[in-house]
């Protein structure tokens, strides 16, 4: 079955994701083990993501502990830092899809207002001709929902759907509904499945599309 829309992640697939090295650098990884034993961080930030205010949200968590007030202030004033790089690499397989003349849409778990800060900081993002935003849609990867919110949205049947993602239990959730997946390790092998499923042509990836991964 040919593809008629490919759906990208976004957070460790097209730009970098990792808090713990963003703390590790401002506090060091001694003081950065303490903070995330003792402060949920991650659930806050899935907070977020499922539509809470980020700014509420920091500030009542910094409410709850106070000593660690600045650092979890960062997670905030400083978060266009915690989200970088850019992939350069799954970036150009991004922009290939879209030169190819296929729609490219992003199904993200990611909050409204740092969507809108990403979106300033990388051009690429307006590439999407839609996105599917955990905080906007109040739903989530893997429950079902935000799948199906896409496949009614968009009106493209799951089976004609390629999905990358990071996490396997995304992925799975995809496929549950009949999505073609590929978990994503690289771009070169998102670009291979790619040219397999007659997305993008091989000659595009000869070119060089990818010479800097």
């Amino acid at each position: 079955m040919p593809i008629d829309a490919v759906v990208f992640d976004i957070g460790r697939v097209l730009i970098d994701w990792q808090p713990e090295a963003f703390y590790d650098g401002r506090i060091g990884p001694d003081r950065r083990r303490a903070l995330f034993a003792e402060v949920d961080l991650y659930g806050m930030n899935e907070g977020v993501d499922r539509g809470d205010d980020i700014g509420e949200a920091v500030a009542a968590l910094a409410a709850r502990h106070p000593a660690w007030e600045a650092e979890i202030r960062m997670w905030q004033d400083d978060w266009l830092e915690m989200a970088s790089p850019a992939f350069p690499d799954a970036v150009a397989v991004l922009k290939a899809v879209k030169a190819a003349g296929l729609p490219v849409f992003a199904l993200t778990n990611f909050g409204d207002a740092t969507y809108d800060i990403a979106r300033a900081a990388y051009p690429f993002f307006d590439l999407f001709d839609r996105a599917y935003v955990s905080a906007r849609l109040r739903a989530m990867k893997p429950a079902p929902r935000i799948y199906e919110i896409l496949e009614t949205d968009s009106g493209v049947a799951p089976g004609r759907l390629i999905f990358t993602d990071d996490k396997a239990e995304n992925i799975a959730a995809a496929a549950a509904r009949g999505w073609k997946t590929h978990l994503f390790e690289g771009a070169r092998g998102w670009a291979a499945r790619l040219v397999s499923e007659g997305v993008l042509d091989a000659a595009v990836l000869a070119e060089g599309v990818l010479a800097d991964a």
